[in-house]
């Protein structure tokens, strides 16, 4: 193998926080080596097999024994080779992972948390470079927050004071959602990075709802398990997700992929719930996130490259967009938008605040409860250049923005929240974590539906002519730096889901009139 190396495109990394200790060279360290697909799948056609995908569009043979003869000149272990997932782990010493990839390693402290620290670009074989889209595990840092609040851990605003919240299933009635259908033969993957579940919540949380529990299976990645604690931890974010998505497709399987908070265990949850044979969500939601500036550039293309193979196996991938409005929770008093919802193969949902009464909606406006109380993210990105469909449908960002972000909205005022059972507490949550799992449930309904998966629909929902009734169109309010208007804005995207209507649009049947419709009870 070529000994000159070269730096990785986009591995410049910088510590945050203290340093506080050498790093010790006997620490044994994994990492996942993101190799680029021998031809890139076309996204937009017919949806190919996993089997199929793997062939055609998995690793290259011999970039992956490019990489075997790598780690054996390093003593490093080849733990694991996924062609369809297109990564290769390898484990060895901290000192023989420094020597590898020419890094400088410490321990640094954060937040009360302790991690790795990698400072500088990793360094590669010349050879090599051209075959890798990432590597990562070298920093184990903290990489993601969940996107959810709890009413109550703030002062109400008046207007709220009242304190209306639903069950998911009555958001589901609000939003018109086709509920003669219920998400059986379909399957959601659900990713975790923290917290966990227990099964008596869920049985007594449905069994309360008066619907069938749904099956719900835990898939452990990098060795990460489900682990609940109490209603104060990330277990609010996995009950959350679990809860809405039951309670929308009570007949469709759930899978909880519980992978470590870290850039390397976020693709590594992608890719095995993406390339899950045995499994087969055909619908993936993600509730976690970070803005892009918190991201290495190779980690955000890898994400989205895996997503881009989603796109072409009919997978959907639904993102919750944050909950720090323009901001995304940077204060450098710039706007940023979070990823993974910024990737444009990937749904990105944000927040509304929902008032209904006697059963249908009064008033929907862009959730902004103020900076410590949350709102809806959404901007452009600077690491994503505009897709066609978004500037087909009109779309300008402004000079340096790219890709506009959100894509969808949903209820996520904590005020009008979701009624959840949390360890044992029955709380009202709220935040865009509620609506990635909201819309997740929708295209497990409207994939039963249709007989097939919606997949990639970016493209066709940007299509839909207004006349549709597909969605609503939010035309209230700011989160901080956008405010709302006709049409698509930075705030709530295209709108909140009329799920029969939206159905009908994408199935080419045309829209139907809500006086023709029937008229359903939320029980609100």
């Amino acid at each position: 193998m070529n000994s000159r190396k070269i730096t990785l495109a986009g591995s410049e990394r910088q510590p945050i926080g203290t340093r506080v200790a050498d790093q010790p060279n006997d620490e044994t360290i994994e990492v996942s080596i993101i190799i680029k697909p021998k031809t890139r799948a076309q996204v937009g056609g017919v949806a190919v097999s996993r089997e199929e995908f793997a062939a055609k569009h998995g690793a290259d043979g011999a970039a992956i024994e490019k990489v075997k003869e790598f780690a054996k000149e390093y003593d490093l272990s080849v733990t694991e080779v996924s062609a369809a997932r297109r990564t290769v782990k390898l484990e060895g010493t901290a000192a023989n992972m420094r020597r590898a990839f020419e890094v400088k390693l410490d321990r640094y402290e954060h937040e009360g948390h302790q991690y790795r620290a990698r400072t500088g670009g990793i360094q590669v074989p010349s050879d090599l470079a051209p075959s890798v889209e990432a590597v990562l595990g070298l920093d184990d840092r903290p990489q993601a927050r969940t996107h959810f609040r709890v009413r109550g851990q703030r002062a109400p605003r008046a207007a709220a004071s009242a304190g209306t919240s639903f069950t998911p299933r009555q958001v589901a009635q609000l939003y018109q959602f086709p509920l003669d259908v219920d998400g059986s033969g379909q399957t959601v993957g659900i990713l975790e990075f923290g917290g966990g579940f227990r099964t008596a919540d869920l049985q007594n949380y449905f069994s309360s709802l008066g619907l069938s529990e749904p099956t719900v299976i835990s898939v452990s990645v990098d060795k990460a398990k489900s682990k609940p604690t109490n209603a104060n931890s990330a277990d609010g974010e996995v009950l959350l997700d679990i809860e809405v998505v039951g309670a929308v497709a009570p007949g469709a399987k759930i899978v909880v992929y519980f992978a470590p908070n870290t850039s390397q265990g976020f693709q590594d949850a992608f890719t095995t719930a993406i390339h899950d044979a045995t499994n087969k969500p055909s619908v993936i939601s993600v509730s976690w996130g970070g803005a892009e500036s918190t991201w290495t550039a190779q980690s955000m293309i890898a994400l989205d490259s895996a997503a881009q193979d989603a796109a072409a196996l009919g997978v959907t991938i639904c993102a919750a967009s944050g909950d720090n409005g323009s901001s995304d929770g940077v204060s450098d008093g710039a706007n940023h938008v979070d990823f993974p919802a910024s990737s444009p193969n990937i749904l990105a949902c944000g927040g509304t605040s929902l008032q209904s009464s006697n059963g249908a909606i009064t008033s929907e406006t862009v959730w902004n409860d103020g900076a410590q109380g949350g709102a809806s993210g959404g901007g452009f990105s600077v690491q994503f250049p505009l897709p066609v469909w978004q500037a087909n449908a009109g779309i300008t960002p402004p000079s340096g923005g790219g890709r506009g972000v959100p894509d969808v909205a949903g209820d996520a005022d904590p005020d009008t929240g979701y009624q959840v059972l949390v360890d044992g507490e029955s709380i009202v949550v709220g935040g865009t974590s509620a609506v990635a799992p909201l819309w997740s449930g929708l295209i497990a309904l409207m994939n039963e539906k249709l007989g097939k998966p919606l997949g990639f629909f970016q493209p066709s929902l940007y299509g839909l002519p207004s006349s549709s009734g597909a969605l609503h169109d939010i035309t209230s309010g700011s989160n901080g730096a956008f405010s709302a208007g006709p049409g698509w804005d930075a705030t709530t995207g295209l709108g909140s889901p009329d799920g029969e209507n939206l159905l009908q649009a994408l199935s080419g049947a045309g829209s139907i009139s809500s006086s023709s419709r029937r008229k359903r009870s939320a029980g609100v």
